[in-house]
C-alpha cells in the first residue's frame, strides 16, 4: 500500500516537472511557435506524397524532404513576388501624391459627417497621419524579421518531421493516453481539419477577392485589381473581414458624387460579396473536410488571437478537438449520466 502510494507521488512529481519544463520552453520559444504550427501543417498536407516518393519511387528520405522544402519555398515566393509587383507602384504613387490622398480622406470624412453628424477625421488627425504611418515602420521591419525567422524554423522542423516521420508518429501513438481506436479518430480529425482549412480558406479568400474585384470593375472603382486583392486578403478574417474594405470604398464613391455607382456597389457588396463567403463555407469546406461553418468562424476568431496567421487552421482545430474529446471521454469512461438520470421520471 505504501509502495503504491510512493509510486503515485513520484509519478505526479515527474509529471509536474515535465509540465513545468514544457511551459518554460514554450515561454522562451513562443516567438517561433507559428513556425512550429506551419511545419505541422506542411507535414500533414504532404505526408502521403512524401511517403509515395520514398516507398514507390525509392528516393532518399533527405532528397525527398529537400524537394518538398524547395517546392514550399517556391509556392511562398510566387504570391509574394506578384504582391510586391502589385503594391510597389501603388505605394510609390501614394507617397508621391500625399496631397491627393489627404483630399480623398477629407472627402470620405465629409461624407460620413453629412450622413451621421459625426466627424470621423479632423484636420489635425489627417495632418498627423503621415507621421503616424512612419511610426509603424520599425514595427513592420521587426515583424518582417520575425516572419523570416519563423519561415526558417518551419523549414528546419519540416525537414526533420519528414525524415523522422515514422518514429515521431510511433512516439506520439505511444505517449497519448487513449485507446488505439480513439487515437486513430484523433489523427483522422486532425488531418481532416488541417486539410480543409489550409486548402479551403485560401480558396474562399480567392473566390471572395475575385467576386469583389468584379464588383469594383463594374461600378468604376479605380485600381479595382488592387482593391480586389486587398479584399481577398481580408477575407481570411470571417464575418466582417471584407466589410473593412468595401465599406470605405462605397463611402468614397458616394463622396465623389457618383451616387448611382455608390448605390450599385453597396447593393452588390451586401448581396454578392457578403454572401459568397457564407455560400463557399457551407459548400467548399463541407466538401473538402465536412467542416461546419460555425466551427470555422469561431475557430478563426479565437485562433488568430492565439496563434497569429496559422490561427485560421489551428483555431477551428481547437474547437474540433474540444468536441472530439467530449466524445472520446464518453467512449473511454462512459457517459457522464445514465439515460435514466438525464430525464427524471415525473412523480
Amino acid at each position: 500500500m505504501i509502495s503504491a502510494f510512493n509510486n503515485r507521488v513520484r509519478q505526479i512529481l515527474l509529471l509536474v516537472i515535465m509540465v513545468c519544463l514544457v511551459l518554460l520552453l514554450f515561454r522562451e520559444l513562443y516567438l517561433f511557435f507559428p513556425g512550429f504550427l506551419g511545419a505541422i501543417t506542411l507535414y500533414i498536407l504532404a505526408r502521403n506524397q512524401y511517403n509515395w516518393l520514398v516507398t514507390e519511387k525509392k528516393l532518399n528520405r533527405s532528397l525527398a524532404a529537400a524537394i518538398f522544402m524547395i517546392g514550399f519555398v517556391i509556392c511562398i515566393a510566387i504570391p509574394i513576388y506578384f504582391t510586391a509587383e502589385l503594391l510597389s507602384s501603388r505605394i510609390t504613387a501614394l507617397v508621391n501624391n500625399q496631397d491627393a490622398v489627404m483630399q480623398s480622406l477629407r472627402s470620405v470624412s465629409d461624407q460620413i459627417r453629412r450622413w451621421t453628424g459625426q466627424e470621423l477625421l479632423s484636420e489635425n488627425n489627417i495632418a498627423q497621419l503621415p507621421k503616424q504611418i512612419s511610426g509603424y515602420i520599425p514595427s513592420v521591419l521587426n515583424s518582417t524579421v520575425l516572419i523570416l525567422g519563423n519561415l526558417a524554423m518551419l523549414l528546419f522542423l519540416s525537414y526533420f518531421m519528414f525524415t523522422n516521420g515514422e518514429t515521431m508518429e510511433r512516439s506520439l501513438h505511444h505517449f497519448i493516453p487513449l485507446r488505439n481506436q480513439n487515437i486513430h479518430i484523433l489523427a483522422g480529425e486532425t488531418k481532416n481539419m488541417v486539410r480543409a482549412n489550409a486548402i479551403g480558406i485560401p480558396l474562399i479568400s480567392v473566390i471572395q477577392g475575385i467576386t469583389a474585384l468584379i464588383g469594383y470593375w463594374i461600378f468604376g472603382v479605380k485600381d479595382y485589381v488592387l482593391w480586389g486583392f486587398i479584399t481577398g486578403v481580408f477575407a481570411f478574417f470571417p464575418v466582417a473581414g471584407t466589410m473593412l474594405i468595401w465599406i470605405p470604398i462605397v463611402i468614397y464613391v458616394f463622396s465623389t458624387g457618383h451616387t448611382t455607382q455608390g448605390i450599385g456597389l453597396l447593393i452588390y457588396s451586401l448581396i454578392v460579396t457578403g454572401n459568397i463567403d457564407y455560400l463557399a463555407r457551407i459548400t467548399l469546406l463541407k466538401k473538402i473536410g465536412n467542416v461546419h461553418p460555425v466551427t470555422t468562424v469561431l475557430g478563426v476568431i479565437a485562433g488568430l488571437q492565439l496563434f497569429g496567421f496559422w490561427g485560421f487552421i489551428f483555431g477551428p482545430l481547437l474547437i474540433s478537438y474540444l468536441i472530439l474529446l467530449f466524445r472520446i471521454y464518453t467512449s473511454e469512461f462512459g457517459p457522464l449520466h445514465s439515460p435514466d438520470d438525464r430525464f427524471p421520471k415525473n412523480q
